[in-house]
């Protein structure tokens, strides 16, 4: 229950809440104010939920509280019994409730955002039948459904797009990016196009590049095909070659298939399998069959202890000395026919062994060969699935080695061709890039140079007479036009230089009337932001005063807070003191002589006296009986030993516990506990 507090406090304390509770303020919380937290968590997962409990009615705020509850699947602990104490507990505020309630929701609170948002929209409202009998409110229903249906299909769209890592930023980005591009690409386009309508054959032009635009087009579409038609070709040509591989070594294989070298191998597996099932499986099984018995007895047979297992010892010394005296007379008698069996059987033994041992090596190579099958085959499909070709084999793998060779070098020196040229490609696009980029920014310059000077168009007037100086060029060229001719086109083109000049002056004028207005509203707007300014300084002064005021009080508070607590501790302490007072008291008043030998003043009179007693009967008797007695302990225990010194620290413990007993008197006395 501690940690499930303290987990409440914590994520009450974080945003969005910012309550700012420890444990003590929040366990001391009013059932109305625990409610209140309850709707402000409410309010965050649904915000309909923001309500104060001050202006509404308790039953109202069980019932919104429950069917939230119900819509977000609550589910309190225990049965229908504990879901109407879940109830009443609900309405007054009661904390064994509402701390569970709390914890469920502060822990899955974005889910339950989800869920609510989702539940505004997804929960549908039942409509009686008889009112479905109308047809427009079950028009209004079947749209109402397919809307339903609709709004499930984009919120899975929506999610299935927020799980995907697209980022509503980024595409505005890009989109930003891609619609600056465009801008650039139709103001160049709409440059190229005031540069080209002036041009002869414009429009024939214009359809030529169209068309070559297309064949170009056409060209990579051509050339992708042959590419593709090329690999078909390329995989053909292997599937080919490997059919001929595999043909040519099944054509090998018929070849070596003689009768009698099929013949050979058969037999060699008819005798081996046979000896396999006739020698070495039986004698397999008999062992595992009589190791079975052995463990089925040794299990069957109740468990030994010790003198059990000595006496198993005993009995195999015995069999085995019987052993040894046999084995002796044996040799005693030294029988010849005897000693040339053992030496015909020690050999059978050992052939038997070697050829088991041979069998089992000839199994293993056997299983060890399938296994290197299997993962050869595994090996070949894997590289046929990877490029279609068949493991090449002999001479034909070192004619492909030294093909490739050939062919990487060749490779290698062409990727150097290539790596170079792309370096110089890149090279020059990046200078061409630059250029371009340059050429644009002093286009740029130009264009607000002329804006600035209030002659914006004269570099396209220039130009234009640039252009006409060399259609006038090439005209002369062509045409051979006279001298006049060209005074002629001169004068116009002056007149034209003239009649702009003149048509710009009063847009200079107005230029300048606005520039000054400009400078004008720039000096107000500089005073303006310095007012501005100065007024800012001084809030942010003030705010930073307010601020430091606030912590202070709040550090007050804390330890006015911390002083109330700690008071309310020692007036418990005082009172369990008191209460304690007032039973001994009691106890100490009452007639009853049980309760008052159970009374602490009755223990410590008791205890008081026996040692006054016992001091009296110490002082009586002369310093010397008790220098006697203590001699006497030392004569029993010489000086420096453990028992001379544990018996004079007896004396003196017994002595300061007559003293403390009498201080404990006198505390008694002066703290009213005992009569003076």
């Amino acid at each position: 229950m501690s940690d499930q507090i303290k987990f409440i406090v914590d994520s009450l304390n974080k945003e969005p809440f910012r309550k700012n509770y420890n444990l003590i303020t929040f366990d001391s919380l009013e059932p109305m104010q625990l409610l209140q937290v309850l709707s402000d968590v409410l309010a965050e997962i649904d915000p309909k939920q923001l309500v104060d409990l001050r202006e509404e009615m308790p039953e109202q705020t069980a019932k919104r509280m429950l069917s939230l509850l119900g819509i977000l699947k609550y589910k309190p602990s225990g049965n229908a019994t504990d879901m109407s104490t879940f109830r009443q507990g609900l309405v007054i505020g009661s904390k064994p409730v509402i701390y569970p309630v709390l914890h469920w929701l502060l822990q899955r609170t974005n889910e339950l955002k989800k869920r609510a948002y989702l539940a505004r929209f997804l929960i549908k409202l039942e409509v009686p039948s008889e009112f479905l009998q109308d047809e427009t409110v079950a028009d209004t229903n079947k749209q109402y459904e397919e809307l339903m249906e609709a709004f499930k299909t984009l919120h899975k769209e929506y999610e299935q797009l927020k799980a995907s890592g697209f980022s509503t930023a980024e595409i505005r980005k890009d989109i930003s990016a891609m619609e600056e591009e465009k801008d650039q690409l139709i103001k160049r386009v709409e440059h190229l196009k005031k540069r080209v309508e002036t041009a002869q054959n414009y429009q024939w032009m214009l359809k030529i590049a169209r068309q070559l635009r297309v064949e170009k087009e056409r060209e990579e579409y051509l050339a992708q095909q042959k590419q593709e038609q090329k690999n078909q070709l390329f995989y053909a040509v292997q599937r080919l070659q490997r059919v001929q591989n595999q043909l040519k070594s099944m054509r090998q294989a018929a070849a070596d298939a003689k009768p009698e070298s099929l013949m050979k191998r058969l037999e060699e597996e008819i005798k081996f399998n046979l000896y396999m099932v006739t020698e070495k499986f039986p004698k397999e099984l008999e062992n595992k069959k009589k190791e079975l018995h052995f463990l089925q007895k040794v299990v069957s047979e109740p468990a030994m202890g010790h003198s059990d297992l000595l006496e198993l010892e005993s009995k195999i010394n015995e069999i085995n000395t019987e052993i040894n005296q046999l084995i002796e007379k044996k040799m005693m008698r030294n029988e010849p026919i005897e000693g040339k069996l053992s030496l015909y059987r020690q050999q059978a033994s050992i052939i038997s062994r070697k050829k088991e041992a041979k069998a089992e090596e000839l199994q293993e190579a056997k299983e060890k060969l399938a296994s290197l099958e299997r993962e050869a085959s595994l090996k070949r499909n894997q590289t046929r699935e990877f490029d279609g070709t068949e493991v090449l084999k002999g001479d034909e793998f070192k004619r492909y080695v030294s093909k490739l060779r050939s062919k990487s070098t060749v490779f290698k020196k062409k990727h150097q061709i290539i790596a170079e040229l792309k370096a110089e490609f890149g090279l020059l696009q990046r200078t061409e890039e630059l250029l371009k980029q340059r050429h644009e920014n002093i286009q740029q310059q130009l264009q607000t140079m002329e804006e600035k000077k209030g002659i914006s168009g004269y570099s396209y007037t220039q130009e234009e007479l640039e252009r006409v100086s060399a259609l006038k060029s090439e005209v002369d060229e062509m045409k051979g036009r006279t001298l006049d001719d060209m005074s002629e086109m001169v004068k116009k083109l002056n007149s034209l230089v003239s009649e702009k000049k003149s048509a710009l002056a009063s847009v200079i004028k107005e230029l300048r009337q606005l520039r000054q207005k400009c400078q004008e509203l720039t000096q107000e707007c500089d005073e303006k932001k310095s007012q501005y300014d100065s007024c800012a300084a001084g809030l942010e002064s003030n705010r930073s005063k307010l601020e430091q005021e606030v912590r202070r009080l709040r550090e007050e508070c804390l330890q006015e807070e911390s002083r109330y607590h700690y008071t309310n501790c020692m007036i418990k302490n005082l009172e369990v003191q008191l209460r304690r007072a007032t039973d001994e008291m009691k106890a100490y008043i009452s007639s009853d002589q049980q309760e008052k030998r159970k009374a602490i003043r009755e223990q410590y009179t008791k205890n008081i006296a026996e040692q006054e007693n016992l001091g009296k009967s110490l002082t009586q008797s002369p310093r010397l009986e008790s220098s006697g007695l203590i001699s006497a302990h030392c004569n029993l225990h010489p000086p420096g030993s453990s028992d001379s010194h544990a018996s004079v620290s007896r004396v003196d413990g017994i002595i300061g516990v007559c003293h403390h007993t009498r201080l404990i008197f006198v505390f008694l006395v002066e703290m009213g506990f005992l009569p003076g």
